[in-house]
């Protein structure tokens, strides 16, 4: 896989653990978004508790790209979903601990109006490995 940072100055600079654009050659892995179900127990994690709920759909992202030859160094592009956009601090300040910011992939951040199973949270990504 080859992946080169984008950056720019004729575009805002990033506001968080994100950069403007990556390139990348190699085979994408698509992950499925993904939300705070416990594996073993099929349960919610972290019911009305963003950071949990966070960590949660980062360690299950971190399995599914681990089940592709992938890691957190890999993914290019995320997708976050809120149910609430006076989470993101929260849910940002987990997020930025899983990625190093000089490489962090491209991101999205929405407020949706409801997600499955009324978690607060789902993050999918891409990856290239």
């Amino acid at each position: 896989m080859s992946k080169r940072v984008i950056r720019t100055t004729d575009a805002p600079a990033p506001v968080g653990p994100y950069n403007q654009a990556i390139a990348v050659s190699g085979d994408l892995v698509f992950v499925a978004g993904q939300i705070p179900l416990d594996a073993a127990s099929g349960e919610i994690v972290g019911v009305s508790d963003v950071t949990r709920q966070t960590q949660q759909v980062m360690a299950n992202l971190e399995a599914i790209l681990k089940a592709s030859g992938a890691g957190f160094d890999d993914v290019v592009k995320t997708t976050v979903f809120l149910a609430d956009m006076n989470d993101f601090a929260a849910m940002n300040a987990v997020y930025a601990s899983f990625f190093d910011e000089a490489i962090a992939p491209a991101r999205a951040c929405v407020q949706v109006s409801r997600l499955p199973k009324d978690v607060l949270v789902e993050i999918d990504c891409i990856a290239v490995i």
